[in-house]
């Protein structure tokens, strides 16, 4: 029995549209019903999400019957976090703050085992093998991990290049609110200096046939991304969906209008 297909991966590889949205509540039933709507990818955020170890498990448990892939972002790219996280059952991995291709090559080698990397061995014990019921788990586990990184920095856009050389990386994703902020631009990825390195990464990225990824919370944004060649682009956050649902229901009740415009997004 092999590792699973990963048809996230396998899609964003053919370059084929995957539209998704950031889990930031923390809680297995919010992941659930974000589940049941239709996304193809959804981020359970342990980057700005308040979650921990057994709080993305419960998300994973809540997902293993959704149609969509549950990316989990940690909070920093660093080879003991990365191989709990494969451990728990997390297949598909965003990691923030990528600035160079060096960083890149080792948060690769941190995805696979050796000889390939140096992801310890341990999964026999762990969910990313049934807790040892895929028995060929380690020789077929590099098939079904993915890995996303975020270009977030003027230093990663200055390194793209050698970034995109570097194998192993599925998919690169901008980060426009720290992009902007990182260009002296905070809370302002609106203003076209800003606008003008996101579509010219993008087309970067997609011209050296990798997959480009990127979140939003603004429509017109998305869907000039996806025109440019992004493959996998989130468009939302649960929180701030949730938040704004409400704030527009007591508003109808209560008059005037309380729905908040993200900022930097």
């Amino acid at each position: 029995m092999r590792a699973a297909e990963n048809r996230f991966k396998n899609a964003i590889h053919r370059g084929e549209p995957q539209i998704g949205l950031w889990l930031d509540m923390g809680e297995a039933i919010a992941a659930e019903i974000a589940g049941t709507a239709g996304f193809d990818w959804l981020v359970i955020d342990g980057e700005h999400g308040p979650n921990d170890l057994r709080s993305i498990i419960d998300q994973l448990r809540a997902l293993e019957t959704s149609s969509a892939e549950p990316v989990v972002r940690v909070p920093m790219g660093e080879s003991w976090i990365i191989k709990q996280m494969l451990d728990a059952g997390a297949r598909t991995l965003l990691v923030p703050m990528v600035d160079s291709a060096a960083q890149a090559k080792s948060l690769v080698s941190a995805m696979h085992y050796p000889p390939r990397g140096v992801r310890g061995m341990g999964a026999v014990v762990a969910r990313a093998s049934a807790f040892g019921s895929i028995p060929d788990y380690n020789q077929t586990a590099s098939d079904s991990v993915c890995l996303l990184i975020q270009a977030e920095t003027r230093a990663a856009i200055a390194d793209l290049d050698n970034i995109l050389d570097v194998e192993g990386v599925d998919g690169i994703f901008i980060g426009p609110a720290d992009l902007a902020a990182d260009m002296g631009y905070l809370g302002k990825i609106d203003e076209p200096e800003v606008q003008s390195v996101i579509e010219g990464a993008i087309r970067k990225i997609v011209s050296a046939g990798k997959a480009a990824g990127i979140l939003t919370f603004n429509e017109s944004y998305n869907k000039r991304y996806l025109e440019l060649g992004a493959s996998f682009v989130a468009v939302g956050a649960d929180v701030y969906e949730f938040s704004n649902v409400l704030k527009q229901l007591a508003a109808r009740y209560k008059g005037g209008s309380l729905a908040t415009k993200a900022s930097g997004y």
